[in-house]
Formats: structure tokens, C-alpha cells, sequence
């Protein structure tokens, strides 16, 4: 090294470059002891913001367009969140704002701790170890708080699950807790999506009131109480296995002051429903399914052959060894009833079954033979008769898988709302349209929709004897007050009967020209709507003016009108779910797709194939019904007498349904039904009726192996499983969450061996 004279070498700095560089290692170590440090304590802020993210997802507004909305995905939540999400939502909002004042600590701390290393110059090694050491004991805190977090998870965790067959629809290489969970969330939306299946008033958020958790507990406890004190008894009557309690009220028939009117054949309901069980006729078989059961049926199920002695020849009903079998005829269409439906279509182009005509009520429908083969159009028949002479008429149609109910054209309206029908049908029914100033057929004028057909096949239409001369007359007479135009009478050459069709005003301007006010046409203040237990009126209602009024115009062709919410739904009504009435119409549509495509038909074990008959017992815009449209079945929706009245948007939508109180029996026979699906209806009748007369009548309709779904709150799905097992059903599923709970069970053959006597139906 070359130096300058004066300079001498600096031994001095040369010396002092070693503690000044142990001292930059020492601050570097430091500091990768506060990054390792820091980074353990943040791990739980980084969950606190996943599940933050997964809470701001949950209470974003309900949308129901996207099926997978209402699933949680296993892998973008933590093992906590799948486990039960509010609870560690709750948890992680608690420990978030610990966890940061926690971090903030540790930085000063450490920071310090750097300063204590610069002034006293530990060594490297020793560093090392002290930051192993505190990182260790951190970690384990860390894991410590996981753990109880999720011990705390696990101890709130309150569900119930039973039945094996939901199981088996889910991948097996799930765990069993993210198994539970998929089932959960496709049985029930979440908490923020859930308000569908409640008609809440009030929003809680996620947190339900004291008031309401205690009066659920009260609730819970009292059903408890009384499980398994249900005694049943079969019903001792003389109509034995086909008893309907409000048709076989014969005390009070015996009261009647006449039976003109056919009053005998009208509902006479006791004061409280019977709690007994109606039997099974000897030899009862399951019933054949579906579309053979159209053809023949067991002889045994409806043991009757008297309506094949009176009809067999025309091809209603015959008795074949063990089987009761249908060709397919009617009085009218000896030859098959598809050639009648097609004559008739042929006769009138307009109706187009199946597109332009969906709904039609059938009257006097006999064996139900013209509304079973409708099903081939695509049509969807409302068929009645009376309880009569005619033996079992209805119980045949409901047997062979067709929908029937008993009823008659008496002294009250008809359980359906005001022009809803597309077409009416009659074929020889035996109604005396003509007579009383023609109030039967103005009955028909009323739930006949605007610009609908009315189709009647009849002898006074083709024959001339003396009294059918005279019939024809009065029909022509009284039809042409009523503004019907005769579109079209013509005769069948095959099966040599005639049919006349007649189609109702679209508009109101021939009655305003019409020289004699008769029929007169109703006050404003009758409803054409109200009908349960009202009085016929021989009136006619005017036809909606307005654009926007129901009726106006035809509603769209099938199935476009299934899915869309009708014109006359405005976004200024609210509808039953607090939403205007076409968010409601959708979201409750779309609701009950997911619901019956991801659990009914998949997840819980349901043998569809042996499901024909159907009924949702408390029907709101018939989403359920219309979910199934594709399946080989048919619903009957019933929009309850003390629920908004939506049957109207039913009809509109090419379904079709009735009105009832479940306080009293239904209007049909035993054993009619294949599957009953009940959402939210017997918490609502048990503060108005006897629960367990509700269930025995629910046991009456339903076909020994048919099922029961219900939906309700837990303590009335407690009340309703204690009912059931006590009748000896089987336990399908049972299912709670969040207040809320399914059942799903099945009916047995199983009879007790006690008789009550029911004296008012003792003849």
C-alpha cells in the first residue's frame, strides 16, 4: 500500500469495523424476530376478515334467481364458519379488536427489547433463542383460543338429524359435519334467506328476541308433556270405510226441512272434526300406480259394482276377477273419451288444448274418464259429483290417480273463486240448468273466465222427445239473456250425441243493450270471489273494463303462464311475503324450485314413481305445485279460508285448487291421497281447532304407505311427530334449525282395535 508521507496507518478504525458490524447483524436479527413475532399474532386477524366476508355475504338481501346461493361452499369458510357461522362471527368480532391491541403490544415490546440488545450488545445465538422462545409461547396461546372457539362453536351447535335415505343423495367423501351442513342449506336457506318460508313482520337479524326463544321453550316443554297420551279409536258409522265426516252428517240431514235443492248432498260439519280413524275395507291393497291405475284399479280398495251394473254397458266401469277395470267411456263417449276430446277441439279450434285452454271444471264428471285422459292434452280437469246413488263416482276417479272431489250444484257457491276457469264441461251431469231463473247456470256464468266456453252434451241438444224439445228451448231462451254466443252445435256421428258450445262475453256491451235486466246483473258489493258457505245468487257480474283488472284479457298460453307473474300484479301491491306482489310471485317461486329439486326429489328418499295425488294443504302462489309441473302427478292447492286469498293468481298460473278450513273435513274420500305437504299450517290452526282432530283427518285421506311433509316451527313439529308415532307412522326425517323444522313421515296400515261411535253419523 502506497501512503502519503504524513499519513500513518489507522489502526483504531480498522479495529472498530467488528463491533460496529456485529451490531448491524444484531439490529437485522431483531428485526426478523419482530416480523416472526408479528406475523403469529396477525394469523387471527386474517380469519377475522374471512369470516367478516362471510358475514357480509349472509346479510346481503335475498335473491333467489341463483340456486347456489343458498349452499355454502366447504372451502371458502372456516372450519368454525361450517360448523355454525353466527356464533363464530360473534366470537371473531369479540377477539378482533383484543387481537389487534394485542399486536400492538407485542411491537412496542419488541422494540424495546431492541434497545436493550444495541445497549447491551447480546449475542447472536442468544437472540435467536429468545425469539424462538416468546414465538413458541405465542403460537401455543394462538391454537389454545382456535380450540376454544371451537369447543364454544360445537357447545352451541343444537340441530337433529334422522333418516338414513338423505344421507345416500350426498357425496360419501364429505365428513359428516360438511355432510350436515349441505343438508341444511338445502332443505332451509339461510337465516337471511329463510324469510320466505316465515311471514315475518319484524326483522331480528340473527339474533331472535328473549320473548320469543322463551315462549318457544314453554312451547316445547309443553309438548313434551303430553307425548304419547294420544288415544285413537276407529270411527264405528255406517258409511264404515268411505266415511267423510261433513257429507255423512246424518243427524243433521234428518233436520233438513227439504231436500229440493239437493241439500242432502251439501257439507253439514260437525261442531268439532272426529278424533277417531276411519278403517281400511278388507283386502285393501297398495294402489296400482300410475298410468296403468287410469285402466283397472283393486276391486278390494272401493269394493262397489253397482255403478257397473247401471253403467257398464256404456263403458264407465267394469268388474274383472280382482280388478275393477275402465275402458274409457262415459255416457257420452261410449267409443273412448280421447275421440270426444278431440271432437270437441275439431268443433271448436279456439280452444287449442293444452296452450290456449289449461284449467276446466268438469261437472257431474261420473268416473272421471273425460278429465283423465285430458292429461294427454295437457289439460288439467277440476272434476266434481255428488255423494249419490251413483256409488263411489268420485272415489273410482281419485283411485285411478284422476282429481275429483265431492260437491253439488245446490242452495251455495261452489269453493272456487270468480272467473278463473278456461272452460266448463257438462256431459248429461243431470243439472237442471233451465230452472229457477237459470241460478245454477249463472253460477257457472261466475266462475266461468271472460271470453271462456261453456261445453254441454246433452239429449235436448240432438233428440227430440217432448221434454228435451222443451229443455232446448228454455236453454236457448235463457242463454241468450245471459249475452252467451252459440259458437258452435254439432253432432259426433261415431258416438251419435251432440255437443253445443257457448262462450261468455269478453265485454260488457250486451249487457248494457239488453232490453229486460234478466238475469239482472249483482249489486256492486257482491264479491264474485266469496265462496266459501255462501248463498247461490241468480245474478250476473259484470265482466272487468279496466286494463288492469283480473280478467280483462286471456291470461298466456301454457306454460309461459306457470312461471310469469300475471299482468295484473302490480309492483305497488304488496304481497304475502311484505315484497311487491311480483317480487313475491318469483322469489316464493323460485324458492320452492330449489327446495323441492334439491330436497324432495333427491335428498330424502321420496319414491316419486308411487306419488300421483298430491295436495299442499296451505297453498300461498301454488310455487310448490309449480315446481312439480313437469312430474307425472297432479297437485290440488288449497288456499286456506283464513290466509290471503291467492287462489285467483293459482288459477292464473294454470293450476288449479280450492278453498277450505281445515277445522272441518275435506270433501273427498279416504285414502284419496298419495303425498300431503304442509308448510306452516298447523301452528296456524292450533290456537282455532283440535289439533289432533286436524291429524286424524289428515290420516283419513291420506292412502296407507303416503306421506306427510310438514314445515313448521319446532315446538308444532314436536306436537306433530308425538301425534304421528303415536299412530304408529313411520319416521321418514326430522329435522330443526333455527326455530324452524321438517318432518317428513310415512303412513302405515297399522288400525287400533277400540271403536268410538259417532252417533250423528249412525243412519
Amino acid at each position: 500500500m502506497v501512503l502519503g508521507r504524513n499519513a500513518k496507518p489507522d489502526n483504531r478504525r480498522s479495529f472498530s469495523y467488528c463491533p460496529t458490524a456485529l451490531l448491524t447483524v444484531l439490529f437485522v436479527l431483531g428485526l426478523v424476530g419482530v416480523w416472526l413475532m408479528t406475523s403469529s399474532s396477525v394469523v387471527p386477524v386474517e380469519e377475522t376478515d374471512l369470516s367478516q366476508k362471510a358475514k357480509s355475504n349472509k346479510e346481503e338481501p335475498a335473491s333467489f334467481t341463483n340456486s347456489q346461493q343458498f349452499e355454502d361452499i366447504p372451502g371458502d369458510l372456516a372450519d368454525d364458519a361450517m360448523k355454525h357461522e353466527t356464533t363464530v362471527s360473534i366470537l371473531q368480532d369479540e377477539n378482533e379488536s383484543m387481537t389487534t391491541e394485542k399486536t400492538q403490544n407485542d411491537v412496542d415490546g419488541n422494540q424495546e427489547k431492541k434497545s436493550e440488545m444495541e445497549s447491551e450488545n447480546k449475542t447472536t445465538d442468544e437472540t435467536e433463542i429468545e425469539t424462538e422462545s416468546e414465538t413458541e409461547t405465542q403460537t401455543e396461546t394462538d391454537e389454545s383460543n382456535a380450540k376454544g372457539r371451537e369447543s364454544k362453536s360445537e357447545a352451541r351447535e343444537n340441530k337433529t338429524f334422522d333418516g338414513a335415505e338423505f344421507g345416500e343423495s350426498f357425496n360419501d367423501n364429505m365428513t359428516a359435519d360438511q355432510s350436515k351442513n349441505q343438508v341444511s342449506n338445502k332443505i332451509f336457506p339461510d337465516v337471511s334467506k329463510s324469510e320466505i318460508l316465515k311471514e315475518m313482520t319484524t326483522q331480528n337479524g340473527a339474533w331472535s328476541t328473549q320473548a320469543t326463544e322463551s315462549e318457544n321453550e314453554k312451547e316445547t316443554q309443553q309438548s313434551s308433556k303430553t307425548r304419547n297420551v294420544y288415544i285413537w279409536k276407529v270411527c264405528d258409522v255406517t258409511a264404515g270405510p268411505d266415511y267423510i265426516p261433513c257429507l255423512d252428517n246424518l243427524e243433521a240431514i234428518r233436520k233438513l226441512p227439504t231436500t229440493k235443492h239437493y241439500e242432502h248432498r251439501e257439507r253439514h260439519c260437525l261442531d268439532e272434526g272426529p278424533t277417531c280413524l276411519v278403517p281400511l275395507p278388507a283386502g285393501y291393497k297398495r294402489s296400482i300406480e300410475w298410468p296403468k291405475s287410469r285402466e283397472k284399479i283393486w276391486y278390494y280398495n272401493v269394493p262397489h259394482t253397482k255403478l257397473a251394473e247401471i253403467k257398464g254397458h256404456q263403458n264407465w266401469v267394469k268388474v274383472s276377477g280382482e280388478y275393477l277395470t275402465f275402458p274409457g267411456g262415459g255416457t257420452q263417449f261410449k267409443h273412448g273419451a280421447l275421440h270426444y276430446i278431440d271432437f270437441i277441439e275439431e268443433a271448436v279450434p279456439d280452444l287449442a288444448w293444452g296452450k290456449q285452454t289449461r284449467v276446466i271444471l268438469d261437472v257431474g264428471c261420473g268416473v272421471a274418464s273425460f278429465g283423465g285422459y285430458l292429461f294427454e292434452r295437457d289439460v288439467l280437469a277440476m272434476s266434481f259429483a255428488p255423494k249419490d246413488e251413483h256409488e263411489a263416482q268420485v272415489q273410482f276417479a281419485l283411485e285411478r290417480g284422476i282429481p275429483a272431489i265431492s260437491a253439488v250444484m245446490g242452495t251455495k257457491r261452489l269453493p272456487f273463486p270468480g272467473r278463473v276457469f278456461d272452460v266448463v264441461h257438462c256431459a248429461r251431469c243431470r243439472v237442471p240448468w233451465h230452472i229457477e231463473g237459470g241460478k245454477l247456470l249463472l253460477e257457472l256464468n261466475r266462475v266461468l273466465r271472460p271470453g271462456g266456453y261453456f261445453v254441454w252434451s246433452a239429449t235436448p241438444i240432438y233428440k227430440k222427445l217432448e221434454e228435451d224439445v222443451e229443455i232446448w228451448k228454455a236453454m236457448s231462451a235463457l242463454t241468450k239473456m245471459m249475452c252467451w254466443e252459440v259458437v258452435v252445435i254439432k253432432k259426433d256421428t261415431v258416438n251419435r250425441v251432440g255437443v253445443a258450445v257457448y262462450r261468455k262475453p269478453s265485454s260488457n256491451k250486451c249487457y248494457e243493450n239488453r232490453r229486460k235486466d234478466e238475469p239482472p246483473l249483482c249489486k256492486k258489493s257482491d264479491d264474485p270471489n266469496a265462496a266459501w258457505n255462501v248463498l247461490l245468487q241468480a245474478c250476473m257480474h259484470k265482466v272487468p273494463a279496466e286494463e288492469s283488472e283480473r280478467g280483462f284479457r286471456w291470461p298466456e298460453q301454457w306454460p309461459a303462464r306457470v312461471e310469469n307473474p300475471p299482468y295484473w300484479l302490480k309492483s305497488n301491491q304488496v304481497g304475502v311475503y311484505g315484497k311487491s306482489a311480483p317480487a313475491d310471485f318469483k322469489e316464493d317461486y323460485e324458492h320452492w324450485k330449489h327446495v323441492v329439486s334439491n330436497s324432495y326429489l333427491n335428498g330424502m328418499g321420496i319414491n316419486w314413481s308411487s306419488v300421483r295425488n298430491v295436495m299442499d294443504m296451505r297453498s300461498v302462489y301454488g310455487g310448490f305445485a309449480a315446481a312439480l309441473k313437469d312430474m307425472k302427478l297432479w297437485v290440488m292447492n288449497v288456499v286456506t279460508t283464513d290466509s290471503p286469498d291467492t287462489l285467483p293468481i293459482i288459477y292464473e298460473r294454470g293450476l288449479f285448487g280450492i278453498y277450505h278450513d281445515w277445522c272441518e273435513s275435506f270433501s273427498t274420500y279416504p285414502r284419496s291421497y298419495d303425498l300431503l305437504h304442509a308448510d306452516h299450517l298447523f301452528s296456524k290452526l292450533k290456537n282455532r281447532c283440535n289439533l289432533q282432530a286436524v291429524i286424524a283427518e289428515v290420516d283419513r285421506i291420506l292412502r296407507p304407505d303416503g306421506k306427510l311433509i310438514v314445515r313448521d316451527n319446532i315446538a308444532t313439529v314436536n306436537e306433530v311427530e308425538n301425534m304421528v308415532k303415536s299412530l304408529h307412522w313411520e319416521m321418514r326425517l326430522t329435522y330443526y334449525k333455527d326455530n324452524e323444522g321438517l318432518l317428513y313421515v310415512q303412513k302405515t296400515l297399522w288400525r287400533p282395535a277400540e271403536a268410538e261411535t259417532i252417533a250423528a253419523a249412525i243412519g
